[in-house]
């Protein structure tokens, strides 16, 4: 009697309880399946009017574009489906795609960009600096950031260059493999040598740091640091699962990813902190007046409108927002640009007398130097027009958008404009895969659509920091084109692939013949 007394009081007290909650979980679950395929419905609506490859139901596009093969697929598609084809991830979201000038134009114009999912992701990082800032505070940092970029600024930043490259060289010059070098053994490896030289000169501009840091430690460890943290965010990008924000966190690769961020923060934060120390000293400042003036310097005497300075915080953004735009993406354009020289000879010899007819083996360039290269430069946007360092920029659509051919999308969608697809395009360049440096000659550049040609984006939001890039890649050009004949190694060819740049899955493997 008494177990029936218990059973029946657990029926009643329980089973109703139980019974309700599991009708409400069921009921949450079949609401969030309704909302997911109104959002599929809704989404196959947007696009239906930009045709695209075929898509499975569940996992997308996933299986065809595979990182190895990605950039062909590109090219196949954006010749096949003009201006745009739709790019589904997983069965509930999908990016367009763009390729096409006139789209490009309409969209980098707009003032109502939403951060992209990338930037997302790199926030714990970098923190909110240019690239991820939205709204009046991107106005606000935009206008106080764009002295630190005026030609006066950059000028003294040629013989920190000049520097860094002659660093470089001597390292290569001073190897153990010099022997095989010069005999043709062996190729060498230019990415890692590049890369360390990239951040090495743009800690230097950005803050002032005097240290051979191409062999020092603290480079290495920097490198490997940024290196990890940009290995995590792509690979998080890539996966799903991890965009949840709570999954991410508890997972080892998040746990690793904040642990990085910790490291990659204290740099940057000791230096601002001893700066603004320094600062105070009324000799100080008259000793900041009398060098160059390097990144940091600009920021922290930059005022607004009304006054205000930037936070320790937005400082520390800044500079790691130009530490981590301008080192990698530089490295990946002369890394590029070097093995275009080295598979198109004639225009590397051609490079080579420019350069000579105005400086000589052992000269330091200046800045007079780099408006004597106009066939250097030439190669330079050509190398940038065949493997951009930023393959793609996405934005959120905040409005509507109707490109010109009539076709709109609505609020929400995610645009991603290809800038690899853009610069390989057939109805844009005519024999895109072919090196051709008199694409840019000042006659066919009138001809072209000024938003073609795209490696530092364009509208409000162009790279802040394009002319510091092209003043490295001239000055590493140059100096090492006055030491070296570059030359391909056939059994090791590059595979680009996607990443946060563009990079080869196997390195870039070139040989290097010396001039005595």
């Amino acid at each position: 009697m008494g177990l029936d007394a218990a059973r029946s009081w657990l029926e009643t007290h329980w089973a109703r309880p139980l019974h309700l909650a599991l009708t409400f979980t069921l009921a949450l679950l079949l609401l969030q399946v309704v909302k997911l395929y109104l959002r599929r419905q809704g989404l196959l609506r947007a696009l239906r009017l930009f045709p695209g490859p075929p898509t499975h139901w569940l996992y997308g596009n996933h299986r065809e574009f595979y990182l190895e093969k990605e950039l062909q697929q590109f090219d196949m598609l954006a010749e096949k489906y003009p201006c745009a084809f739709p790019r589904w991830v997983g069965a509930f979201q999908v990016l367009l795609n763009i390729y096409d000038p006139e789209y490009a134009k309409i969209l980098l114009n707009r003032r109502d960009p939403k951060i992209q999912l990338g930037y997302k992701f790199i926030l714990p990082w970098i923190g909110r600096g240019l690239l991820s800032l939205e709204g009046k505070k991107w106005y606000q940092h935009r206008h106080l950031l764009t002295p630190a970029f005026h030609f006066s600024i950059l000028k003294p930043y040629i013989h920190v260059m000049n520097d860094s490259v002659c660093r470089m060289l001597f390292t290569l010059l001073s190897q153990d493999t010099w022997v095989k070098l010069s005999t043709q053994d062996s190729s060498v490896e230019i990415c890692e040598p590049i890369r360390l030289m990239t951040l090495d000169s743009i800690m230097k501009c950005a803050f002032d740091v005097q240290t051979s840091s191409q062999t020092e430690s603290f480079s290495t460890d920097y490198l490997s640091t940024v290196t990890k943290l940009s290995e995590l965010i792509f690979h998080r990008l890539h996966s799903y699962l991890h965009h949840n924000d709570l999954i991410y966190r508890w997972s080892s690769q998040g746990k690793e990813f904040q642990a990085l961020c910790q490291i990659a923060h204290q740099h940057p934060a000791k230096i601002i902190q001893e700066r603004r120390e320094a600062l105070k000293n009324d000799s100080e400042q008259d000793k900041i007046q009398k060098k160059y003036l390097d990144f940091l310097d600009v920021l922290l005497c930059a005022k607004s409108e009304n006054g205000e300075v930037l936070s320790d915080e937005e400082l520390e953004a800044e500079l790691k927002t130009f530490v981590f735009g301008g080192h990698d993406t530089t490295a990946s354009s002369l890394s590029w640009l070097f093995y275009c020289m080295a598979m198109n000879p004639e225009h590397q010899h051609q490079c080579r007398e420019e350069i000579r007819g105005i400086l000589k083996h052992g000269d330091t360039i200046t800045w007079d130097h780099l408006d004597q290269m106009p066939y250097s430069t030439m190669c330079i946007k050509e190398a940038l027009r065949l493997y951009p360092p930023g393959i793609t920029i996405a934005r959120e659509l905040s409005k509507p958008i109707t490109f010109p051919d009539g076709r709109s999308l609505p609020t929400g969608m995610i645009v991603v404009l290809n800038i690899w697809a853009l610069h390989h395009n057939p109805a844009v360049w005519e024999k895109p895969q072919v090196f051709d440096p008199q694409r840019f000659s000042q006659e066919n550049s009138m001809k072209r659509h000024s938003y073609a040609f795209l490696p530092f984006s364009a509208g409000p939001r162009n790279c802040i920091g394009q002319q510091f890039a092209m003043l490295e890649l001239k000055v590493g050009l140059a100096l090492t084109l006055l030491r070296f004949e570059l030359l391909p190694d056939p059994e090791k060819p590059p595979i680009p692939m996607s990443h946060l740049v563009l990079r080869s899955k196997n390195g870039i493997h070139l040989y290097l013949r010396p001039f005595h």
